[in-house]
């Protein structure tokens, strides 16, 4: 508990600082009018249309948990992938989440191997559709993108991803590699640990076989006949960022403006690009320096500040009020916790 109050802290402080900094940088007399005239219904839909992207992301994970055999109803994949996002809000570059879901899985009696397959297949499928967006995108700012260093960012994001994107590939069709990858790696902890350590060292290492060889398996039962839930998450993933992204123009027009939805969307991939190479919790602080870079693309100074606020708010914020009630309900679930909580009246 003192680590997640540790990470929720952190993460919420820089987040918050960062946005103190860009609306005393964007502030002027004209903001009081623009937040007067406020149209709090929009503000609402936008809020509604995030919270609608978690079930269209549950009904991805339920698809292809089902092209594996497992059936997983609806709102346990939702709160699969809400509690997922509140781990990803609370760690670097948003990397815990997945590790969450691949454990609520196994709950689910599915295995670690097949788990892993439908969580990093998921991720591959994300990864692809941004990759893919990118050059549209950089076409479609042409000649409205200035700064340089936000180019370089852009540029060494893009790299990144492609760099990560192409060792889940070659992982997925060379497993072997991998193996003796980690066997070398355990030979050398052995090494330095000693004998006992290395005799532990060696039965997870065989754990990790199976488990690889299960993600493998998996994988190519995606490629073959369990093809249908593959193309249903590929389905859902271009629907639930199409989801996703509709938040931002929805938020512009409730400050009463008439955004272009396809630069809106073009901005967010690129963000989407910049937001893979933090190492704070949840990219606090450099989401939103570089949204007010990338959204002053297309949008006035006067509410550049504002819409930051607004789009953190709803997709960074309501990830954790909302991922930390549903993962501290899941947790109350488990037999562990629920000892715990009994403990005390038993003792009375």
């Amino acid at each position: 508990m003192k680590n997640y109050t540790k990470w929720v802290t952190s993460s919420i402080l820089i987040s918050i600082i960062s946005i103190a900094l860009v609306l005393a940088l964007t502030l002027d007399k004209t903001t009081t009018g623009v937040i007067r005239q406020i149209r709090p219904e929009y503000i609402l839909a936008a809020l509604g249309i995030h919270l609608f992207s978690f079930f269209i992301w549950g009904l991805r994970i339920r698809s292809m948990a089902s092209a594996l055999g497992h059936k997983i109803d609806l709102k346990t994949s939702a709160e699969m992938v809400i509690s997922g996002t509140f781990v990803a809000a609370l760690t670097p570059a948003s990397i815990g989440g997945e590790p969450l879901r691949i454990h609520l899985l196994r709950q689910r009696e599915m295995p670690v191997g097949q788990a892993t397959a439908v969580i990093l297949g998921e991720r591959v499928l994300d990864a692809l559709l941004i990759l893919l967006a990118v050059p549209f995108s950089l076409y479609l700012l042409r000649g409205m993108l200035s700064n340089s260093s936000l180019d370089t960012v852009i540029i060494l994001g893009e790299f990144l991803s492609i760099i990560v994107f192409a060792l889940m590939i070659y992982a997925t069709m060379k497993p072997r590699y991998i193996k003796l990858a980690i066997h070398r790696l355990m030979e050398w902890t052995a090494r330095l640990l000693g004998k006992k350590t290395g005799d532990k060292l060696h039965k997870l290492s065989k754990s990790i076989d199976r488990e690889i060889d299960e993600f493998h398996a998996s994988i190519n039962i995606f490629l073959t006949e369990g093809r249908a839930g593959l193309y249903s998450g590929l389905i859902y993933t271009v629907i639930y960022w199409i989801v996703e992204f509709s938040s931002l123009p929805v938020i512009l027009m409730g400050l009463n403006q008439a955004p272009s939805v396809l630069i809106s969307f073009a901005v967010q991939v690129l963000l989407m690009i910049v937001i893979v190479i933090p190492s704070t919790p949840g990219a606090s602080g450099v989401a939103e320096l570089a949204a007010i870079s990338l959204f002053s693309v297309f949008m006035p100074a006067n509410i550049l500040g504002i819409t930051v606020a607004a789009w953190r708010g709803i997709t960074f914020y309501t990830n954790i009020v909302a991922g930390g009630f549903v993962s501290f309900k899941l947790l109350k679930d488990t037999e562990l916790v629920k000892k715990y909580l009994k403990q005390p009246q038993s003792e009375a």
